[in-house]
């Protein structure tokens, strides 16, 4: 039979911590909308050249990457800031400067987990 597990480092949310948690989210996107920032996002997946070009070391060994079904080396975004200045470099004849946005979202790392984090 398979154990109902969750991958080391990942957990589940149950209601009675997911409401207070979206309800926190909800107030900080109001906070940031009421300052006039916008919300954006970007994929969870990028090529693994763009978020690991200037990381290596410590940062190539956290990230988890594989080749999707058309043999691409991508990875999961490790943090926010890499794939805002993918977003801005792809867009910027789009966007009027200055930018002023915010981005709440997952992100992922091979790491051990620590408290707080």
């Amino acid at each position: 039979m398979i154990q109902p597990k969750v991958l080391k480092g990942f957990r589940d949310f149950l209601p009675q911590m997911e409401i207070p948690r979206r309800k926190l989210i909800r107030a900080l996107e109001d906070h940031f909308t009421s300052y006039g920032y916008v919300p954006i996002d970007t994929p969870v997946l990028e090529y693994a050249e763009v978020l690991l070009s200037k990381g290596g070391g410590e940062t190539d060994k956290q990230t988890y990457r594989f080749n999707d079904h058309g043999g691409g080396d991508v990875a999961l975004r490790f943090d926010l800031t890499v794939p805002f200045a993918r977003y801005v470099a792809a867009h910027r004849n789009e966007l009027s400067m200055p930018f002023k946005r915010y981005h709440i979202g997952k992100v992922w790392r091979g790491e051990n987990t620590q408290r707080g984090r």
